[in-house]
């Protein structure tokens, strides 16, 4: 089975209009989309589309909430003017805990037959229940062993204290032991704000779930839990307010 767990940190540092920092220990999930089913049926504590401490829905992930997420990738993909044939997709995402799920950003790491990372797309939700993919392209760099690099437009509306306007610069990682994920933000050519994952890569069966279950307990809840207790944070120092206005679409622009 390729699909297995990742487990580290992710880091957050805000520059701008004052510092603001935060590191938290996580999991994830790094799951072969072919291999959905087959986790289906081998894992006790993982199920997909149905009741599991740690379970996957199709529905959980894609601008049209999904009903086949692989079939639903490669058509965009293919849309994106790629062949995905013979492609391994590989979806890094929180998996519901216990039955509640909030995913801040999913990456799609879409490797070709030979292996090598290919396109990367991030999917990201906020807590308006709305989704938006970004699709990125590597940056082709003479060394063959530098990170994949890609650039975006902001394009969708995250944090009230972050205006939707800006360059997104996305770095990927992707060794045989770890996965490391980067995104820094500039507006108006100054920084502000850089997230980064840094997780190493563990097997994925009942005993590792159960550990990291366990050891990282209702990581899903927590996850929203924090993400309104640093914006209360911010908003008691005084960081900029920025009201949601209209919707942005459920597509994207490749850059």
């Amino acid at each position: 089975m390729r699909s297995h767990l990742l487990e580290g940190k992710v880091r957050h540092r805000r520059a701008r209009p004052f510092t603001y920092g935060l590191e938290h220990d996580v999991w994830y999930a790094a799951l072969d989309l072919a291999e959905l089913d087959d986790l289906d049926g081998r894992l006790r504590l993982f199920g997909r589309n149905r009741r599991a401490a740690a379970a996957f829905r199709d529905q959980d992930h894609w601008p049209e909430p999904s009903t086949d997420i692989d079939f639903d990738v490669r058509a965009h993909l293919r849309a994106q003017g790629e062949e995905p044939s013979g492609w391994r997709l590989t979806l890094v995402t929180n998996l519901r805990a216990f039955g509640y799920v909030f995913n801040p950003a999913s990456f799609y790491l879409c490797r070709d037959g030979d292996g090598e990372l290919q396109v990367v797309i991030v999917e990201v939700h906020n807590t308006f229940g709305e989704r938006h993919l970004y699709t990125l392209r590597h940056r082709r760099r003479p060394d063959p062993d530098a990170p994949f690099t890609a650039a975006m437009d902001k394009a969708f509306f995250v944090s009230p204290f972050i205006d939707v306007d800006g360059r997104y610069s996305v770095f990927v990682r992707d060794e045989p032991d770890r996965l490391q994920l980067s995104i820094a933000l500039r507006q108006e050519g100054a920084p502000v704000l850089s997230t980064s994952l840094v997780l190493r890569r563990a097997p994925l069966g009942d005993r590792s779930l159960l550990r990291v279950l366990l050891r990282y307990p209702l990581l899903t809840h927590r996850t929203i839990a924090l993400v309104h207790w640093h914006a209360l944070r911010l908003w008691f120092r005084g960081a900029p307010f920025f009201r949601h206005g209209a919707a942005v679409r459920a597509g994207d622009t490749p850059r």
